[in-house]
């Protein structure tokens, strides 16, 4: 199963959802796509083998995948401070793959109905759904 993460700003939650999932899915591939050359190094120091930086990355990596997970902010343009471009957008709502999109309150973009919980509830959460795609 090939795992395509995106993250921006820093990196954090990226490099968070790499070491979880190199540390618990042995049969996962995993290939991290910062939005930003510090996010991709964020993600690489937490353990990722295949990174790459930018658009171009993000569109040709979201043909390949089975699952893309990220913060939801990488399926609305413009999102992330403007990271996020109109054609990454696409690419990932268009893409012939399962997301799971992590609910951050943050950049202007506020979703309802969501708990103030941690970062690592929701990538413990995260896990459980990958672990449920995985056995399909």
């Amino acid at each position: 199963m090939e795992v395509l993460i995106i993250d921006g700003q820093g990196g954090q939650l990226g490099a968070q959802l790499v070491k979880e999932i190199m540390a618990g899915f042995a049969d996962v591939q995993i290939t991290a796509v910062g939005t930003n050359a510090t996010a991709t190094a964020t993600m690489l120091k937490a353990g990722a083998k295949q990174a790459a930086t930018g658009e171009n990355p993000v569109l040709v990596a979201c043909r390949s995948a089975d699952v893309i997970i990220g913060p939801i902010g990488i399926v609305i343009a413009d999102s992330m401070y403007g990271e996020i471009t109109p054609k990454m957008a696409v690419a990932v709502g268009q893409a012939d793959a399962t997301r799971i999109l992590i609910p951050m309150n943050r950049c202007e973009n506020v979703v309802a109905g969501m708990e103030d919980i941690t970062m690592t509830a929701m990538v413990e959460d995260v896990l459980k759904k990958l672990d449920k795609i995985r056995k399909k």
